[in-house]
């Protein structure tokens, strides 16, 4: 770590929890994002600050004006353009250190094998990336970012797949949840909660959100991020954060794994 990183990360450092070495795990990680809208800015912006050495960005969407009374990493300037190309500016202007790169296309099982299947032979040509990027080194952490249920559901079918640690979080209205799954061992997925089952829930169009709210469980997104990546202090591991954005209350459940799993009942 040269003198402008100790620096930059000095507040990092002075921490016994972090120290060099828990800076040098984020400096060593690849995150991918998936999703840039409410949860997504704060968890992006926050991770590049952070030190993350690479962030791999999906999302298709462009941003629109309503976009932005919650979608902090974007701006007018972008009015019409890929929020991934947005992010990858705003995130370099932030941290030109932390690698960026970005997939304009929609989230699919066969990019999510692309990026996460370690005996895959990957090529960055077959994904649509915003610009030239290498993927042939692990994905450390799967942020959830997304607002609909079926893409949920895949991203978790993948991650149990693969055994790659996912990190979900959703908000709407005033309220908004989180929930770790490090799909190491014999615990709960994220469909032994939510199963195909169930219907979809109501999107931010329909029922709208206040900003803050995404701005606090995207938030957490990270910090419990950042703690998974350095492996320190308590990971909600199977647990579910529940947030009341109007009595400002907190609940945490414990998930139990369901043998008929349609994700991980099989592995």
């Amino acid at each position: 770590m040269d003198d402008e990183q100790l620096l930059r990360y000095s507040r990092h450092i002075l921490l016994p929890q972090v120290d060099l070495e828990g800076q040098e795990k984020l400096q060593l990680s690849k995150v991918l994002i998936v999703g840039l809208g409410g949860l997504g800015s704060p968890v992006a912006l926050y991770l590049a600050a952070a030190g993350i050495g690479e962030l791999l960005l999906c999302d298709y969407d462009r941003v629109e004006l309503s976009n932005l009374q919650r979608q902090i990493l974007h701006g007018v300037e972008y009015l019409g353009k890929y929020k991934v190309d947005s992010a990858i500016d705003r995130l370099g202007d932030i941290n030109p250190q932390c690698k960026v790169s970005g997939l304009t296309e929609a989230v699919s099982e066969e990019m999510l094998e692309q990026l996460l299947n370690p005996t895959i032979n990957k090529d960055s040509k077959q994904l649509n990336l915003s610009q030239d990027s290498t993927i042939d080194s692990t994905i450390d952490l799967v942020i959830d970012c997304t607002d609909n249920l079926t893409s949920r559901l895949l991203i978790n079918q993948a991650c149990v797949k693969y055994r790659t640690k996912l990190l979900s979080g959703a908000a709407i209205r005033m309220e908004g949840q989180v929930s770790v799954f490090l799909n190491q061992g014999d615990g709960p997925c994220y469909q032994c909660l939510f199963s195909t089952t169930q219907a979809d829930e109501l999107s931010c169009s329909e029922a709208g959100v206040l900003a803050t709210t995404v701005g606090i469980i995207g938030t957490l997104q990270a910090q419990e991020a950042l703690k998974i990546l350095m492996d320190i202090g308590d990971i909600k591991d199977g647990s579910l954060l529940l947030m009341d954005g109007m009595t400002g209350d907190w609940k945490k459940l414990t998930i139990s794994r369901k043998p008929d799993c349609l994700a991980c009942g099989k592995v």
